[in-house]
């Protein structure tokens, strides 16, 4: 009876199966020595039908160069593919060396018995090395000798210098070779062409110069460092060269690029960070007196330029300050028209010279840093608001007890562990800092040690029911003050109120110096203060009167007219009425503030245009910006980073003063000049490390110099980066945000 198509598939494909079982099973027991030697180098594979996906025909792959072969004849496949040389990757045939096999010794015949030695020989006929080893050519004594041998594989190399000998044993095998074959090369690393090298020495001297004493060049001469150079194939590279001709072509280089930038600016504001100390809780230059004072300029389109360094040592008197600003700015101006300096921003609230300087040049506003003046508020609190000194007693009180008592810190440090899973002392100043007590002017600097105790809560209040605390509160009064503050839940309020104030001025001011608004933000700003002040109070139940007060005088110290004239004058602020107008928002300005206004753009101009400025002013204020351009500036757009909606096109405000609303003539100058004017003076941070080298270096002249230009480089690179942090405070930030967890794991892995 003739079968049908579907049953002879089915009847092939169980054929095939059946060949390909049969021929990894004789693979698996060659593979553990009961086969031949050819099946470590042939496997089955099964071919499939690429139409039904079953299997149609089995084939034998050489896993040494992957060629497909018929799997009928197994034997004679290894014998014309393995045997005869026709694959590219089969080496059996070539004679080893003798050091690869392993080592003979001969035994004494009387010590054997014939059935041990046929047990023997028949075992060896067995073992698929024995198989593999046949095809190749034997040693003639293992050829002769097999029945009267053992062999006994070499033993672990035993040095009498231990490990560290197996590099000299390397080192002394690569001078035998290269004495045997004089002529023959080591295998020489990769290896750059010219422009390639000087490629890479460029980036590494840029980012040596970037670093600005982060890394210090004497690490070029560092052996790991040599040897990483010659893996990637770079030259050896002198730091001498580095620190010289180098270094100073690069300076010149920057320093072109950014006088070319600043001649092609009509105007521009000068920025001076850094003649108000901004001492840190743990910084290690507290001590020296130590300061720089970073000068830039500011440039109508947006970008900074870094122009110089000034080192200065302790308390730096009024009229100093106003020397360097002006000698700056005759510099940058390079005996041209000063007044292209439309203004200065400067961190030095107290000093005279930002007055005197404004008052002697009718042109120039000269304004205080926002991030300086929202900081300086903290220490008001701390000054002036009786619940942050209250707060500030009784935590140093508590500090004080359980860091300097043996007996309270390990009770202490047991209810850590119980409740944070790890053990510390609570930060608090030096001696010095405190040895005239609590003060506001150092309320900042006792912020740590209120966040540890609110951190620390829980362990507090269990550390004080342990029975060696009540047994010394029964002894010393200090103790039982501090146990009764640590039991009182209007403290742990209070302490929350008095940090949630601090942290929300410092978040205000971390954004003021991220995002370095114009001037023309400054009362928005402190509008933003008032409310969120308003639901601090009522949030902790606290009266309003007085904490409205300190931030108010606050606010006085540090307004200038220039904030109303900006805020009126920026088409950013301008407000839609019912008409469909634009209009400058001067209804949020008090009736102070309006005359300011006036004041200022009437002091801006020459007496002769005086009342057309004040005519276009009045005109401006009835009339507005055409609504298409006043929307297309006030377009906003998501930050990718921070996810906050922010202008689109911060240029915009100056650009349209300059072309639609051009019929303002004098109006228009004092507008495009005071618009683009920054509120802060926050720019380049210098890190503790070069700080630490003008310290060591600074009587040096040429120390001195080659330290201003790794500064000019390192700053002209942050500020075109817009990166105004310094690496401190990037370490800082990467191990405070739970990275540290990511690196630990990387470190245990390594570790493992």
């Amino acid at each position: 009876m003739a079968s049908t198509p579907g049953f002879e598939d089915d009847v092939s494909t169980k054929a095939v199966l059946k060949r390909y079982e049969g021929l990894t099973t004789v693979r698996s027991k060659a593979i553990k020595g009961k086969g031949a030697w050819y099946w470590a180098h042939l496997e089955p594979i099964l071919v499939q039908n690429q139409d039904t996906g079953a299997p149609k025909a089995v084939k034998l792959r050489c896993s040494l160069c992957n060629s497909l072969f018929s799997a009928s004849n197994p034997s004679r496949t290894a014998s014309e593919h393995l045997k005869r040389g026709t694959c590219p990757n089969f080496t059996a045939n070539l004679p080893k060396p003798l050091s690869s096999f392993p080592t003979i010794r001969p035994i004494s015949p009387s010590s054997l018995s014939t059935p041990t030695a046929t047990s023997s020989h028949h075992s060896r006929k067995r073992n698929p090395v024995h198989h593999h080893q046949h095809s190749q050519p034997q040693p003639l004594a293992m050829v002769e000798s097999s029945r009267f041998c053992e062999v006994v594989y070499p033993t672990p190399l035993m040095l009498s210098g231990g490990k560290e000998d197996l590099g000299a044993l390397a080192m002394l095998e690569d001078s035998v070779k290269k004495l045997k074959s004089p002529g023959g090369k080591a295998s020489p690393g990769p290896v750059l062409t010219k422009n390639q090298a000087e490629t890479a020495f460029n980036l590494l001297s840029d980012w040596l110069y970037e670093s600005c004493g982060g890394v210090s060049l004497s690490s070029l001469e560092h052996p790991k460092f040599k040897s990483f150079l010659s893996h990637l194939g770079v030259p050896p590279i002198s730091r001498k060269e580095i620190a010289g001709p180098r270094l100073d072509a690069r300076y010149e280089e920057v320093k072109n690029e950014s006088e070319a930038k600043l001649r092609d600016a009509m105007f521009f504001q000068v920025s001076s960070d850094g003649w108000k100390p901004k001492p840190h809780f743990s910084s290690p230059f507290s001590s020296f007196g130590e300061n720089l004072v970073s000068i830039t300029v500011n440039l109508p389109n947006g970008t900074s330029l870094f122009r110089k360094a000034v080192f200065t040592t302790g308390s730096v008197p009024s009229n100093f300050a106003e020397e360097t600003l002006w000698d700056s700015v005759n510099a940058i101006c390079n005996g041209g028209v000063v007044q292209r300096c439309v203004g200065i921003v400067a961190d030095r609230f107290k000093a005279k010279a930002l007055r005197n300087l404004e008052s002697e040049n009718h042109w120039m506003v000269n304004l205080s840093c926002q991030f300086q003046g929202f900081n300086s508020l903290i220490k008001d609190f701390g000054k002036q608001l009786p619940l942050f000194r209250k707060v500030a007693e009784n935590c140093l009180k508590i500090a004080n007890v359980f860091n300097s008592k043996a007996q309270l810190r390990a009770g202490f440090e047991k209810s850590q562990l119980q409740e944070l899973d790890q053990v510390g002392l609570i930060r608090v100043l030096p001696e010095n800092h405190l040895s005239g007590g609590f003060s506001g002017e150092n309320f900042p600097l006792i912020c740590p040690t209120l966040e540890d105790i609110m951190a620390t809560a829980r362990a507090l209040q269990l550390a004080v029911m342990d029975d060696s605390f009540k047994l010394l509160c029964s002894q010393d009064p200090l103790a039982r003050e501090v146990a009764d503050i640590i039991g009182d839940m209007g403290f742990w309020n209070e302490l929350e109120a008095v940090l949630s104030l601090t942290k929300l001025v410092k978040t205000m001011a971390q954004e003021i110096e991220t995002e370095r608004p114009l001037v023309g933000q400054c009362l928005p700003l402190w509008e933003e203060l008032r409310t969120k002040v308003k639901e601090w109070c009522v949030k902790f139940n606290v009266q309003e009167g007085q904490v409205e007060k300190v931030v108010e005088k606050r606010f006085k110290k540090n307004y200038h007219p220039a904030w109303s004239a900006a805020f009126i004058l920026d088409p950013l602020y301008l407000i839609r009425d019912a008409s469909g107008k634009y209009l400058p928002p001067f209804k949020c300005l008090t009736q102070e503030q309006e005359k300011d206004v006036d004041k200022l753009i009437t002091r801006l101009v020459s007496r002769e245009e005086a009342h057309i400025a004040l005519m276009e002013l009045m005109k401006w204020r009835s009339e507005g910006l055409d609504p298409l351009y006043a929307q297309a500036v006030q377009v906003r757009q998501r930050d990718p980073i921070t996810g906050k909606m922010k202008i689109a096109n911060p240029q915009s405000s100056r650009l349209v003063w300059e072309t639609c609303l051009s019929e303002f003539k004098s109006l228009g100058k004092v507008a495009v000049r005071l618009i683009f004017l920054h509120a802060t003076s926050t720019g380049f941070k210098c890190n503790w490390s070069l700080l630490r080298w003008v310290y060591t270096h600074g009587h040096s002249r040429l120390g001195m110099e080659r330290a201003q230009k790794m500064i000019f480089i390192a700053a002209h690179s942050k500020l075109e980066r817009r990166d105004f942090s310094s690496e401190e405070e990037k370490d800082a930030d990467l191990f405070a945000n739970g990275e540290d967890e990511v690196l630990n794991e990387v470190f245990v892995d390594q570790s493992v």
